[in-house]
């Protein structure tokens, strides 16, 4: 355990923790301390008190002494050096044409350093600045750039309730607020209206979210279809948070009835279905009714439906496949089949007569024997080029020479055009650019 007593040093700033050692304080007197600005004279706020040493951020620093009569004289006396010292810092700001704003300045309590705390857009190049308060005040001086926030919090001020600033009465940290918390109170989401001084999200809004959260877990949403006490079933129109009130909208043929029910005594059927429609009822659910919106969010109709729904696709998926299947078996089948036939020695395919399929057989092996011959052919020209008797390569070459235009071949090998099967596309000769063409032998040349 430890000893401690809290000190804060400006209205809504942190507490600090400092050694009392042997002295006593009591609430709402003032210490002399040192701080890493360095000397400071602070009002106490936490009278000496023993913490656990998790609690507390070592190391702890001691109390210098309680500041008496002169102590406060001379830190009031801070406080109007200070006005002086804003107003001819205004001055110079404008003299150097800088984008800030001052918010307010502060004299340590020895007077050894002197800040200034601004707000801006951005970065600015306050050097030359520094240069001239430093040669005005003859001292350190510090130039600090703050946020809307804290701005608000230095200068104070009343709030759209009517009491002072939270930030600058108790408030020590900000803490973060988001419009979530503005939609979990049922506010209006205009701007001017959940917006504090400082033009960003008001910090009671923070506040009063656990109280809102707890508060909504009883009660149905917008929307939502409820049965009332006395029977009838009907489309929740608005809530009312902190009276625990449900005005629900009952219609019973062309006659419209509003009324308000306490949260405790309605019961949820239906869910409100998302995307703003109209809420469907589980008609499976006995009495088409939930006891509780977790349990009803949960197990409503919807999810039921869905289920439904993920059912009757499986089992058309099922029926497909196995359509699928049956196919493929048939197929299959059928393949094997004509194998089997193929094996046997009967090639003839089904539904063609046995001629025609006896000329395609003819036709595939003389196809078949006229590519084997070109072949042979190629490879006895690489042999000849390759030993010296055909240097140019014309024997191999396609489109050009004596293998172009089917001369110094017999009859059988193709080489009489008149001999060619008819039955054969003719092949389009290709023709090699003129640049670069090598010369035939002259005893190749056609006379």
């Amino acid at each position: 355990m430890v000893k401690i007593i809290g000190i804060r040093f400006r209205n809504g700033g942190k507490v600090y923790y400092f050694d009392p050692k042997d002295m006593e304080f009591k609430k709402g007197s003032y210490a002399i301390v040192e701080t890493a600005r360095g000397v400071e004279c602070g009002r106490v706020v936490l009278a000496p008190r023993e913490l656990e040493d998790s609690q507390v951020v070592q190391p702890l620093r001691p109390v210098i002494r309680a500041a008496g009569e002169a102590d406060i004289a001379h830190e009031k006396e801070n406080q109007i050096k200070e006005k002086e010292a804003y107003r001819i810092c205004r001055q110079k700001i404008r003299d150097h044409n800088l984008e800030m704003k001052l918010v307010q300045a502060e004299y340590t309590f020895d007077n050894k350093k002197m800040l200034f705390y601004f707000t801006a857009d951005g970065r600015v190049d306050f050097r030359e600045l520094v240069k001239d308060l430093a040669s005005v005040f003859k001292t350190r001086i510090e130039l600090r750039q703050i946020g809307v926030r804290d701005e608000t919090k230095m200068l104070g001020g009343i709030g759209t309730c009517g009491r002072p600033l939270c930030c600058s009465t108790y408030l020590s940290d900000f803490a973060p607020v988001s419009i979530r918390m503005a939609k979990e109170q049922n506010l209006s989401l205009n701007p001017a209206k959940i917006s504090g001084v400082c033009g960003r999200l008001m910090c009671c809004l923070k506040n009063e979210e656990e109280t809102y959260e707890y508060l909504n877990r009883k009660l149905p949403g917008v929307g939502d279809v409820v049965q009332t006490p006395d029977g009838r079933e009907g489309e929740v129109q608005s809530l009312n948070v902190l009276r625990q009130k449900v005005r629900v909208l009952i219609e019973e043929g062309d006659d419209k009835e509003v009324a308000d029910y306490p949260a405790e005594e309605i019961t949820l059927i239906q869910k409100r279905k998302k995307g703003g429609g109209k809420p469907e009822r589980d008609h499976r659910a006995p009495g088409g009714a939930e006891k509780s919106a977790s349990a009803a969010g949960e197990n409503g109709s919807s999810g039921k439906r869905e289920a439904r729904d993920r059912r009757e696709n499986r089992r058309e998926q099922a029926g497909r496949d196995g359509s699928r299947r049956e196919m493929r078996e048939s197929s299959g089948a059928r393949e094997q089949e004509r194998r089997q036939r193929t094996t046997a020695g009967d090639r003839v395919p089904s539904g063609r007569p046995a001629s025609e399929a006896e000329g395609t057989e003819e036709r595939q092996d003389e196809n078949t024997e006229r590519r084997s011959r070109r072949n042979r052919r190629g490879r006895r020209g690489n042999r000849e080029r390759r030993n010296g008797a055909d240097p140019e390569g014309t024997m191999n070459r396609e489109g050009e020479g004596l293998r172009a235009r089917g001369e110094g071949r017999s009859p059988e090998d193709g080489g009489n055009p008149e001999n060619r099967n008819p039955e054969r596309p003719r092949r389009r000769e290709r023709r090699r650019p003129e640049r670069g063409r090598k010369e035939m032998p002259e005893e190749n040349k056609e006379s």
